[in-house]
């Protein structure tokens, strides 16, 4: 099994490839949780992501053979760009297979970063089938995710840098996909400090750790669905497996919704951009997901930052709407001149603010004399949306919440 030796080995290999990235006390979060909070940044890491650690150290261990014949990996993002810059750096070929709907800015990254891509399946699975098959065609190398002794000693050097960053550290909170991640931070954290909590966190779109941990046996999804996409796989690897059910205390789950409530907060709050799966370990955090003591020392490992633009935005309303800071709604106006002006007056009474407006006369859902109406509104919290509501609906407005 993986040992604390394989971790300070694979620090001293990504020496001058992978960068020591910060750990920050966040007041804001210490202050609503009321932990002692400090943030892993691996968001700082070359690539935006911590799976240049794994790649780096797994390529650094090839044979000559092997780094002639070139690497061929498969990924959802993050691997890839790991892999891509990792075999780039080492002048050894580089082959990535990605989902079909993998977002558009990481497959441009990884070709940035020397790997040529290849678009198969529609989720990691299939394009980790694809990717097999190119390595059986070609004698390249697999670079697995997770599912390698190497890759998760180079991601527990993220664990060294935690225990020696913040010798107090009482618990870490991290995101498992495949599992590389944490098993390597844990092999580490609980080799240097046997009493700290380990915690993984999974979204439920994609959570088939509880239920292996509760039989035994690796279980796999038939499909998953989350905008946590780094950790969007259908079944944890083997050898992450073992060492997770030797070394992490305890496997919590969250969702989207709490997911985009815990990225807004980072965002806005620590001004810290990060992906679906990097902001996992917070939404755990600050939904309770897990027991703490006041004042206990956590860490929530931020493992990416690599999210899509388009989803950001998409992401971004969810955390708004689920923080009562957005409102959508609908009516239905009759058509005559001031019927708008006398609606946009309720709202501003409230002092909520509009965003934007869209007044149809043709809408086949209303009477020729009448107009549907969506209004989008900034608000302050949900006792607030509660006043605008009643304000309209006082003044007899049928309203509808459409978000």
């Amino acid at each position: 099994m993986l040992s604390l030796a394989d971790v300070e080995a694979a620090r001293e290999r990504i020496d001058g490839v992978v960068r020591w990235t910060p750990l920050e006390y966040s007041y804001t979060f210490s202050e609503m949780t009321g932990a002692d909070v400090h943030l892993k940044l691996e968001t700082f890491q070359r690539t935006g992501a911590f799976k240049l650690r794994g790649a780096t150290n797994r390529i650094a261990t090839l044979s000559p053979a092997e780094r002639d014949a070139g690497v061929v990996t498969a990924s959802a993002g993050n691997h890839a760009q790991g892999v891509a810059l990792a075999a780039t750096r080492a002048d050894v070929d580089s082959k990535i297979v990605m989902p079909e709907h993998a977002p558009i800015s990481k497959v441009e990254a990884t070709e940035r970063y020397g790997g040529e891509t290849v678009l198969y399946g529609a989720d990691y699975d299939e394009a980790q089938a694809k990717a097999h098959e190119i390595e059986r065609e070609e004698g390249r190398t697999y670079v697995h995710a997770f599912d390698d002794d190497e890759v998760m000693a180079g991601q527990g050097t993220i664990g060294l840098e935690i225990v020696d960053d913040c010798p107090d550290v009482d618990t870490v909170v991290v995101p498992v996909g495949g599992g590389g991640l944490i098993s390597g931070i844990a092999t580490a954290v609980k080799a240097r400090k046997p009493d700290t909590r380990v915690i993984g966190v999974q979204a439920e779109g994609a959570a088939s750790l509880p239920e292996s941990l509760r039989t035994g046996s690796i279980a796999e999804l038939d499909a998953v669905n989350t905008i946590a996409d780094g950790i969007a796989t259908r079944k944890v690897g083997e050898r992450p497996f073992e060492v997770i059910r030797e070394r992490v205390d305890e496997v919590v789950t969250v969702s989207d919704e709490e997911t985009a409530v815990a990225l807004t907060y980072l965002l806005e709050r620590a001004k810290t951009l990060v992906e679906g799966a990097g902001a996992v370990p917070l939404a755990a955090l600050l939904f309770e997901h897990f027991d703490y003591e006041e004042g206990e020392t956590i860490v929530p490992a931020l493992c990416g930052g690599n999210i899509d633009t388009n989803q950001l935005t998409t992401v971004l309303v969810r955390g708004l709407v689920e923080t009562g800071r957005y409102l959508k709604i609908r009516t239905v106006l009759r058509d005559r001149p001031g019927a708008l002006q006398d609606l946009v007056e309720i709202i501003a009474d409230q002092r909520a603010n509009i965003y934007a407006i869209q007044h149809d006369r043709t809408s086949r859902d209303v009477a020729m004399n009448e107009a549907d109406v969506e209004i989008d509104i900034e608000t302050r919290g949900h006792d607030h949306i509660d006043e605008v509501l009643d304000a309209l609906r006082t003044a007899g407005y049928a309203v509808d919440v459409l978000a």
